[in-house]
């Protein structure tokens, strides 16, 4: 029965027959787990998001969102107890080390949990992911003393964490930052300055919150490179450990919003009375290149909450498409009334979700693969291997599972019909929750300017040779099937269409043509998700076609017929004819027309810059 959050089935799919995840367990840093750990910590994420954060859900929004009340931040009611129960079940840090209170899990094991747990109450996670992430930031750039003093207690739940970038005028512009930070006599400095749009930055989950603030020392240059970052608690921490004085951090007020309305998210005035202290972390000047760490695992974070959604959102639509009676059947002439599940269009669009859906997850789970990778390869060049992979894809998942995260939940919307548009159902939320992984962590349109003017050069282009490397090696072994030699053609156009793009946007620049990419920055990086998407579906259909024939061949079922009457009666059969099934249809649908978005942007096309700001409006 599915839990209406995410098919598990596709999980230990990814993890165990696509990715192979025990082969990290041959390693030292992994060597204590086991296939029968990773069944039962499934097992269990599984049954404390649908007990504990999933009853959350639509309360938080609707009910009981966060409210600013007295000056002070407050989180949903109904978030305290999970929140107490995530802390001592020990699912608030697992990927951190044992000595620091984590449980040295792989981070491809932890996506899957994550996935879990976000689709149940993206909000609520937002509280755990920012606390888990500035802890990381402390942990590898502070000092022992500054990890002493918060590390532990953010990694067991009794601190938070927040992250401090965006101000009131500058926005994604980080350089135009104003916060400044005085050099005071003992080595702390004074914190000034107004930070906004801060994702769980006043509450009352936990008894402190631990601020990294980016903010410029006096003196020191504009722009990014003369920014530095600083720890900034809300209350100040004694030398026992103990709690001290009010830090003079202000909540301005929380932000009234479309969607994740339990996720506080504040305005902080830092300095208003002058009396904030804040601890440097790591060398003065270098707080963009230590709050980018944060930030990377914060995109891949956001790519994490499209997927979250949508997964919740096709979950809740196919079980209503099976239960929703309207319409004779069009195609058999049956006057009786069948579930909106057989009709043609309905199908096509819960096709549509589940394989970019499945694609996504692939994607993501993939990643947190090469993330593992790249932290225990035994040798430097195949740490750089996976690491590039991880460099190169990381504004891919951000920007384009956030933009079709949103575009799922709309398909959802449509197979609800008008109950879709009305809170009777969950999906009007999920689509309103969706829409902000599109801005917040850096817009999509700011992920794709890194993955083209940043990302395709880094070393020398190698990182995206190694990719279409991969991707080239599944259109061989597709090929060599005779159920998906047809897509693999498709899938095989699909890629040399993207090579060749690559190449032009090389000659672009390195010809001082800056206009005609800068105009289609975003129409790449969608070009780009696809063929990946497009890559992990065929990489998992290679792995369907291959059991199934196993299957068949056990079953004797020889014909069309005698597999597909298998197929319901066996749900392993069913599941891997699903996966098939995403696979052909992705390439016929989506991958076709790689060719011919990449052929529209060679055209150069300069209109958008050329049309004069009066001819917008009249």
């Amino acid at each position: 029965m599915s839990n209406l959050l995410v098919n598990t089935r596709d999980q230990r799919f990814v993890l165990y027959e696509q990715i192979g995840v025990e082969k990290l367990f041959a390693y030292p840093q992994y060597a204590d787990f086991s296939m029968d750990m990773v069944d039962m910590v499934l097992n269990e994420a599984e049954k404390f998001a649908v007990e504990e954060i999933m009853p959350t859900y639509e309360t938080a929004d609707k009910e009981d969102p966060a409210v600013f009340k007295d000056g002070q931040g407050h989180a949903p009611k109904c978030f305290h107890e999970p929140f107490k129960k995530i802390c001592e079940a020990g699912w608030f840090a697992p990927t951190f080390p044992v000595e620091y209170g984590g449980q040295g899990m792989p981070r491809t094991l932890h996506t899957s949990i994550s996935e879990m747990f976000g689709a149940a109450n993206y909000a609520f996670m937002m509280y755990v992911g920012l606390t888990v992430g500035a802890a990381g930031l402390i942990l590898e750039y502070g000092t022992e003393e500054q990890i002493n003093k918060y590390v532990y207690k953010m990694c067991e739940g009794t601190w938070a964490g927040t992250m401090c970038l965006t101000e009131p005028g500058a926005g994604s512009d980080v350089g135009a930052s104003r916060a400044s930070a005085k050099r005071l006599p003992d080595g702390t400095y004074s914190i000034t300055g107004t930070k906004c749009f801060i994702s769980s930055g006043d509450h009352d989950l936990t008894e402190n919150i631990v601020h990294p603030v980016l903010a410029r020392i006096e003196g020191d240059p504009p722009g990014t490179k003369g920014i530095s970052i600083f720890i900034v608690p809300k209350y100040r921490v004694n030398d026992d450990g103990s709690l001290g004085e009010f830090n003079d951090v202000v909540t301005g007020n929380l932000e009234h919003k479309m969607g994740i309305k339990g996720s506080a998210t504040a305005t902080l005035n830092f300095g208003e009375n002058g009396n904030c202290i804040g601890e440097l972390l790591g060398e003065e000047r270098q707080g963009m290149k230590i709050m980018f760490k944060m930030m990377n695992e914060a995109r891949l974070g956001t790519g994490m909450q499209g997927l979250d959604h949508a997964s919740a959102a096709l979950e809740h639509s196919i079980q209503y498409s099976k239960e929703r009676i309207q319409s004779r059947d069009m195609l058999s002439g049956s006057p009786e009334g069948v579930p909106i599940i057989r009709h043609p269009d309905i199908r096509r669009s819960l096709l549509w979700m589940k394989s970019h859906v499945e694609g996504m997850r692939s994607m993501n789970y993939w990643t947190g693969y090469c993330i593992d990778m790249s932290e225990i390869a035994e040798t430097e060049d195949e740490r750089e291997r996976w690491k590039g992979f991880v460099d190169l894809i990381t504004p891919v998942i951000k920007a384009y599972c956030s933009d079709k995260g949103v575009e799922i939940c709309g398909l959802a919307m449509d197979v609800y019909g008008g109950y879709g548009y009305c809170q009777e159902y969950p999906v009007e939320q999920y689509m309103r929750d969706a829409k902000i992984a599109t801005i917040y962590e850096g817009t999509n349109t700011i992920q794709a300017l890194d993955l083209v003017f940043r990302k395709l050069a880094q070393r020398k282009g190698q990182n995206a040779m190694n990719l279409f490397s991969e991707m080239n090696a599944t259109v061989e072994q597709c090929k060599a099937i005779d159920a998906l030699k047809d897509s693999a053609e498709l899938y095989a156009q699909s890629v040399n269409a993207l090579g060749d793009m690559f190449m032009q946007i090389g000659n672009w620049l390195q010809g001082g043509e800056y206009v005609i990419p800068l105009i289609n920055v975003r129409v790449f990086l969608m070009i780009m998700g696809d063929v990946i998407t497009g890559w992990r579906l065929m990489d998992a259909a290679v792995i369907a076609s291959r059991k199934l024939d196993e299957l068949f061949k056990e079953a004797g079922a020889d014909t069309p017929e005698k597999q597909k009457e298998l197929g319901k009666n066996d749900s392993d059969v069913a599941f891997y004819m699903g996966k098939v099934a995403s696979a052909k249809f992705f390439a016929a649908n989506i991958l076709t027309a790689v060719e011919g978005r990449c052929k529209a942007l060679k055209v150069g096309d300069k209109t958008p810059m050329e049309v004069m700001d009066e001819s917008f409006t009249v």
